[in-house]
């Protein structure tokens, strides 16, 4: 059954290569916008859940980043500024600043990340979700971007590549 097993895993590997050669073209843009989330021009998302928000980076940007290896994540009581780095992603391609939208405190970091950095490929905007903050300035998320602008956004850079 070994050979059955290495016949399974080629085939599997064939079958995410395909997927992954057909995503990483750049004249299409594949990424995924949410609707009901806000999105920064350097591609991070905040869904705004009452007094919490919860930050991720985007489809986008994980698509363009590739498998991310490690997530550098700052600790629940840190204060965020809105356009300033709170963390880093490291893919197998680069390290990439996480710049937060909003600012205010850090109430809860996703632990998950450190063990399985995997999700924000898979779920970026599920499971893959990196901080929630406690906004302090709830205006500041009227400057963010909506799901069309933020495609528009994408697809002018995907464009200019």
């Amino acid at each position: 059954s070994e050979m059955a097993l290495r016949m399974w895993a080629s085939s599997t590997a064939n079958a995410l290569k395909i997927s992954i050669s057909a995503s990483s073209n750049p004249r299409s843009c594949f990424s995924t916008v949410l609707e009901g989330l806000k999105y920064s021009n350097s591609h991070e998302w905040v869904k705004h859940d009452g007094p919490i928000s919860t930050i991720g980076i985007t489809d986008h940007a994980q698509g363009h980043l590739g498998d991310v290896v490690f997530v550098e994540l700052p600790e629940a009581g840190k204060e965020v500024t809105a356009g300033k780095g709170f963390g880093a992603v490291e893919s197998v391609k680069a390290t990439s600043d996480i710049n937060s939208p909003i600012s205010g405190e850090i109430v809860e970091v996703n632990d998950k990340l450190a063990e399985t950095p995997g999700l924000i490929n898979q779920s970026p905007y599920g499971d893959g979700w990196m901080i929630k903050v406690k906004a302090s300035d709830s205006r500041e998320l009227d400057s963010l971007l909506d799901p069309k602008a933020y495609t528009k956004l994408c697809e002018e850079e995907d464009a200019s590549h």
